[in-house]
């Protein structure tokens, strides 16, 4: 066994790093978290200055006796997890349990860190090891306390007052709340007619149009031309008149480039340009910087990916300014480095931007040794990189003012790209953005005399603000100083998994278990959903990692005035959480109407239930809900022989037996396509085809619920002839093609039908 033992979190980095420190160190991974807080009431011992039960996490308990086993036989220990709060708790962690097997006596066992995996990153590292850093650990065990205490009294108060299941935390709620509050602008939003007038002329052989912006004297606002008559007269009355160049402005601008990437530039970016989710993403930027194997081993590809720092090491700078003067026209390359300052609030200084290890290593000469979401996030980090030490873009603007009668100017502005600088290799895409106005406008100047092809209106009607993408949510976040850069996926992830929000077209919509839940915290807990208070609580814990704040008085501060507010709220009953009054008479007994929460999510029903049962859907009217079902034609139920009804449900149509409540048999409105594969597992019904709730196809028996055997692929009957299974499924990529594959996952069978389409 070798003298000297690292500790890593995870088995790729392991890898990579043995590499380098070679045969007299032995590397180990504790896969991610050691320990974790009990999970039952108590665990923090809010009575003993936070006092904090641990236990191992028993996934873990093997890798943890295999690091213990390996400390006995070690003479130096190095804890080498991730270079910020959460891996330094986990390497005390870590010594906390040798600690507790009494392995320390006589070991040397000290902290490294590390912001890249290369081999001097590495090596200079355990060269110049330090002891675990408290502050940090402090700042990750309040976190953790706080984490726990609301989601441990604020969950249990969803359970009794909304639904069983739901949860609650101390930031995934103020997320929560800015998309609940975007969906009630958009309900409330009025949209506005207004109308844009235009002139299309040419000179020589180029065209171009040109929009009004001055009438009679008088600049004009969005809404002064706002209905079809006003447009007519605005119209008629420049009818007939020559349209006369009056002023032509010539100028230069430049545009410089972006920083590099941080967490959530990278995140946000990844989901515009790539659309990547920010788990996937954050999937891929792991083992980036885990390490690949490029033929010649794993090597780590990406410095650290949760980061809030925009700065690059000296030696980063120098490199990539090597690489442009090599590549790159002479002007593209700056007389000195581009320096970027952050502008989110407590960034670490001491880590980098997130970048490649070596700038040399081109997108194009890794693509053969990465996964396609690898190879899309390490080609946009690369160029991200190398353009934010190019030259700024150069450009020459037209502005031409035409009139067209007195006192009635079009302006038609224009650009062309002089030099191209950072943009010949990259640009930022934005959100929700506007074109920009890049037409080509032919020479003009005043006093030209230019033919009226055409004169028209354009009719526009106001927009409601876009619901938030995932890249549009956690710019907010980062804005507001919600959660920190490793946090943003998981926040989204918890939000979808809980089903609080649905995506649609990428974009992030409430459900109404959301709403419910959103209504209950910011009623009865506005202070702690509230985004300055999240924000403030974050700079706290900034605070205490810097060692300018103890976290105990923190914790007690938050503690005292959420303990009271969650005994206070103990005693309100479900209708005053569930309920919302309408200004609306119930047709059957003419009390008043409610919106009501139910297992399928919100209704409107009669406050004098259960004496008057009336209900609607939340969207609809009395008179379409108190329509007769209607029966479907060839559908009879398996279960009692009974016809079939169109019904409506929260997730849309559907068919549901006749005879129902007595029968609750339902059936997806179209019939769903039967594969004719026996089901392997119960060996009774066929493997029919299905969509998720979120429109995934999906193949599962047909005779659900009795047996519930599903799988993602297309289901083949043919055995497999390596674990004689009785089906096998069909499966696409891009990276492999087409394959017969066995799905027991244990079994690994595959065969190539279709070999994968060769690359240009």
């Amino acid at each position: 066994m070798a003298a000297n033992l690292l500790i890593v979190e995870s088995p790729a980095k392991a890898k990579t790093i043995k590499k380098y420190l070679g045969a007299d160190f032995e590397v180990l991974a504790s896969y991610g978290h050691v320990r974790g807080l009990v999970r039952k009431d108590g665990s923090v011992d809010v009575d003993n200055d936070f006092a904090m039960k641990y236990q191992v996490i028993a996934r873990n308990s093997k890798h943890v006796d295999a690091i213990a086993k390996a400390v006995k036989d070690a003479d130096n220990v190095y804890l080498a997890t991730d270079p910020d709060r959460e891996g330094e708790a986990i390497s005390w962690h870590i010594l906390e349990i040798l600690k507790g097997k009494r392995l320390t006596v006589n070991k040397t066992i000290r902290r490294v860190v590390f912001h890249e995996i290369t081999q001097s990153a590495v090596k200079d590292a355990v060269a110049n090891p330090r002891d675990i850093a408290s502050d940090l650990v402090n700042a990750q065990q309040a976190r953790s306390a706080l984490d726990y205490l609301v989601g441990f009294n604020l969950s249990p108060l969803l359970w009794r007052k909304i639904r069983q299941g739901l949860s609650a935390g101390r930031v995934q709620s103020p997320a929560l709340r800015l998309i609940c509050e975007r969906e009630l602008e958009i309900r409330a939003f009025q949209s506005q007619e207004y109308w844009s007038i235009h002139l299309d002329s040419h000179k020589s052989r180029t065209r171009f149009s040109a929009k009004l912006f001055q009438y009679q004297g008088k600049k004009l606002e969005q809404f002064d031309i706002n209905n079809d008559v006003r447009h007519s007269e605005v119209l008629a009355s420049l009818n007939g008149h020559p349209a006369n160049v009056v002023q032509v402005e010539k100028k230069r601008k430049s545009r410089s480039p972006v920083a590099p990437f941080t967490t959530s530039t990278m995140l946000q970016e990844a989901g515009r340009k790539l659309g990547l989710t920010a788990d996937r993403t954050t999937r891929a930027a792991q083992q980036l910087y885990e390490g690949i194997d490029i033929g010649s081993g794993p090597v780590g590809l990406i410095t650290y990916m949760r980061t809030d720092s925009v700065a690059l090491a000296a030696e980063a700078v120098t490199e990539i300014r090597h690489y442009i003067s090599k590549n790159f026209e002479a002007d593209s390359l700056p007389a000195q480095p581009v320096q970027y300052k952050n502008k989110a609030k407590n960034a670490q200084e001491a880590h980098e931007a997130i970048r490649p290890t070596s700038i040399f290593r081109t997108p194009e000469a890794m693509k053969g040794f990465l996964t396609p979401d690898q190879f899309k996030l390490y080609e946009m980090i690369w160029k991200r990189t190398v353009s934010s030490q190019m030259a700024p873009a150069r450009f020459d603007v037209t502005s031409v003012d035409i009139e067209v009668g007195s006192g009635n100017l079009f302006r038609a502005s224009g650009q062309v790209l002089t030099f191209a600088g950072f943009m010949a290799v990259y640009l930022e895409d934005e959100d929700d953005a506007e074109d920009e106005d890049n037409a080509r406008l032919p020479v003009l100047e005043q006093g030209d005399v230019l033919p009226v092809d055409r004169l028209y209106g354009d009719q526009h009607f106001t927009q409601p603000p876009p619901r938030y993408t995932e890249a549009s949510l956690i710019k907010a976040l980062e804005e507001f100083g919600i959660g920190r850069p490793s946090t943003y996926p998981s926040i989204i992830t918890t939000l979808k998994d809980r089903e609080y929000v649905l995506v649609d077209k990428k974009r992030l919509t409430p459900t109404d278990t959301g709403e419910v839940v959103n209504k209950f915290l910011t009623e009865h807990f506005t202070q702690y959903v509230d985004y300055h208070f999240t924000a403030k609580l974050e700079d706290k814990l900034d605070e205490i990692s810097n060692g300018d704040r103890d976290w105990i008085p923190v914790m007690q501060e938050f503690w005292k005035g959420f303990h009271k507010q969650v005994e206070e709220k103990k005693n309100l009953t479900r209708a005053e959480v569930t309920h919302e009054a309408l200004d609306e008479a119930c047709p059957k007994c003419g009390k008043q109407l409610t919106i009501r929460f139910g297992k399928r999510g919100r209704f409107v029903g009669c406050s004098g239930y259960p004496e008057c049962d009336y209900t609607r859907n939340l969207n609809g009217n009395a008179e379409e809900e108190e329509v007769e079902p209607s029966l479907v034609e060839g559908r009879i139920c398996p279960k009692c022989g009974g016809g079939m009804v169109l019904k409506n449900g929260p997730y849309g149509k559907f068919v549901g037996c006749a005879n129902y409540p007595t029968c609750k048999h339902i059936e997806p409105l179209e019939k769903p396509k039967d594969t004719g594969v026996t089901c392997p597992e119960c060996n009774k019904g066929t493997l029919i085809e299905r969509k998720s709730r979120y429109g995934k196809l999906f193949y599962s028996c047909n005779t659900y619920p009795a047996c519930k055997y599903a799988t993602w692929n297309p289901p083949l009957a043919e055995a497999c002839p390596q674990c004689k299974w009785p089906i096998l499924t069909l499966k696409t990529t891009k990276r492999r093609g087409t394959e017969k594959v066995c799905p027991q996952k244990e079994c690994g069978y595959s065969e190539v039908v279709t070999p994968p389409e060769p690359k240009a």
